[in-house]
């Protein structure tokens, strides 16, 4: 998967004095981002990313940069997290604007944003990414709409079966006490999911 550049160790934080202070990360994903932008969608900057939407995941410590660096990306930031506790911390020091439940209200806030393009947004949805994914791919394929412009992820998923990757059938408190008391079943749930997340993602690459 590296060879193809599909993917890559996390070296932008650990490795690169990034992570000392919010500032680095911050910074790195927006680069990040604004390089996204100008590769795959043809675009030149921060002038030309209202409107756009990135879809991502995970708001704890490396992670939880992701939204104000849509931000000062100039697009539409939409960060599922299914710890509500860290979702929550973002939202109280203002590096998640808008907090959403549910997949529709989610959606609903992003064509609410789309329509505005008042510059950066962010929108922190509490509950799985891969629920997210999924109903992504549902209205592309239903509605002929395509509410994603570009798509990450920062879950841990170098540690997928002790915490670092939750499994969309179940809740976050339940995947915590079984990740404790029935570890193969969890790995196996994780396991079911991770396929879905990436047919979800396939599914939309296939629309653009």
């Amino acid at each position: 998967m590296f060879a193809t550049g599909v993917s890559m160790y996390g070296q932008m934080t650990a490795g690169s004095y990034c992570y000392i202070g919010p500032q680095g990360i911050v910074h790195g994903t927006t680069i990040t981002v604004l390089n996204a932008g100008r590769k795959y969608l043809g675009l030149k900057g921060v002038e030309d990313m209202a409107g756009r939407v990135f879809v991502t995941a995970g708001l704890g410590g490396m992670s939880g940069a992701q939204a104000k660096a849509a931000v000062v990306a100039g697009c539409i930031g939409v960060v599922a997290e299914v710890d509500e506790s860290a979702l929550l911390k973002r939202h109280a020091q203002g590096w998640v604007q808008i907090v959403t439940r549910t997949v529709e209200e989610t959606i609903a806030a992003i064509r609410k944003a789309k329509i505005e393009k008042t510059g950066g947004v962010s929108i922190g949805f509490h509950g799985n990414v891969v629920a997210l994914w999924e109903a992504l791919a549902d209205v592309a394929e239903k509605e002929g709409e395509l509410l994603a412009d570009l798509g990450s992820d920062q879950t841990s998923l170098h540690n997928p079966w002790n915490g670092g990757y939750y499994p969309v059938q179940i809740d976050f408190k339940e995947s915590r006490n079984m990740m404790v008391e029935d570890p193969p079943k969890f790995k196996k749930l994780v396991q079911e999911t991770l396929i879905r997340h990436a047919n979800a993602i396939n599914r939309l690459a296939d629309k653009g």
